[in-house]
């Protein structure tokens, strides 16, 4: 049974047809997927993707644009009482040397090829946005 909503608010860092990625292993499971995280409570979808680059990634960040909202139902991959909601925005680094990451969590980041033929994203609501990106940057 559903009873509690998540709201994820993610980041597509663009330089150079690649688009920057996360590498972290959540429940036991590899990831890939898009800078972000959690929103909080009393917190705005800006601010919090503000506060998870600074707190995962050590760098600022200049919002460009709203990219992506998730239109379809979905339950979470890890929690199945909880009913997802991520949106996606177009960003750039301010600070790019100030870049390390600071989350234990993250294993690596890496940037990825926008242009090559398939979506090398495991998470649904990612392999739309790639999707998206592919149509928006190539």
């Amino acid at each position: 049974m559903i009873n509690s909503f998540n709201i994820r608010v993610y980041a597509c860092v663009v330089k150079d047809k690649k688009v920057l990625t996360l590498f972290e292993e959540y429940a036991g499971e590899p990831l890939m997927k898009f800078p972000g995280g959690g929103l909080e409570f009393g917190e705005g979808l800006k601010e919090c993707l503000k506060r998870e680059f600074t707190e995962e990634l050590n760098v600022d960040i200049e919002i460009v644009e709203h990219f992506y909202t998730q239109e379809d139902f979905l339950v979470s991959r890890f929690r199945d009482n909880e009913q997802l909601l991520t949106i996606y925005y177009l960003v750039n680094i301010v600070n790019e040397e100030d870049f390390i990451i600071l989350d234990p969590c993250i294993e690596k980041a890496e940037w990825l090829s926008i242009d090559q033929p398939e979506n090398p994203f495991s998470l649904p609501i990612d392999r739309i946005v790639f999707n998206k990106l592919k149509q928006k940057f190539l």
